[in-house]
């Protein structure tokens, strides 16, 4: 743990010194791989475990809610993003693991709701999960478009996912929080795209 060692002043010149090395292509790449299945009606599923799952559910949440203006939100006619975070079904989650085993709990879902051409966007800080690698190798497997966001040196996850960005910092707290910083650009610029708003008004 970082913060362990660094003080505040050295913790945050350490996380904008790890910000600054993000590739920038792998970024908008991200923000293409989501507007694309926006403009194609795909669904987005993401997963991830722990302080990776709780990302999971709030990516979900703000791409379901805050793709839009407010005032449109009432709007049925609107065309909206179908995202789903796969960890929050508590019931179903306890249920694969408890009879068939943990590993299945990300793919058992994705059998159910699935489609080709669908988005996968998989967290895991390690790259390393069973769950998450065995729910990735099914994905490619079925025609989905898969997506990792890892911490590290990507483990496992970074060389199976079609799509991805590493985040090299041997740290889980200071990689899991980058990702979620990443996120929301992702979020503001799918937001810009689908409105036609505000892309890069000011570069």
């Amino acid at each position: 743990m970082l913060g362990e060692s660094l003080g505040p002043e050295e913790y945050t010149n350490r996380l904008a010194d790890e910000i600054h090395q993000v590739d920038h292509a792998d970024l908008g790449n991200w923000s293409d791989l989501v507007f694309d299945a926006w403009e194609q009606q795909a669904s987005v599923f993401i997963i991830g475990n722990g302080g990776s799952a709780a990302t999971a559910t709030h990516m979900s949440q703000d791409f379901a809610k805050s793709l839009h203006p407010e005032e449109q939100l009432e709007e049925p006619a609107t065309k909206r993003l179908r995202v789903q975070s796969l960890t929050d079904n508590v019931g179903w989650l306890t249920a694969v693991a408890n009879d068939l085993g943990y590993e299945h709990v990300f793919t058992q879902q994705l059998r159910n709701l699935a489609n080709p051409g669908d988005l996968l966007i998989a967290i895991s800080g390690s790259g390393k999960s069973e769950n998450i690698l065995h729910a990735v190798a099914w994905a490619n497997d079925a025609g989905l478009v898969t997506f990792g966001l890892t911490g590290f040196d990507g483990g496992t996850l970074a060389t199976i996912c079609q799509h991805g960005l590493n985040v090299a910092v041997n740290d889980m707290g200071m990689s899991e929080g980058i990702h979620l910083c990443l996120y929301h650009w992702v979020l503001n610029d799918v937001f810009a795209r689908i409105n036609q708003t505000g892309r890069y008004a000011g570069s």
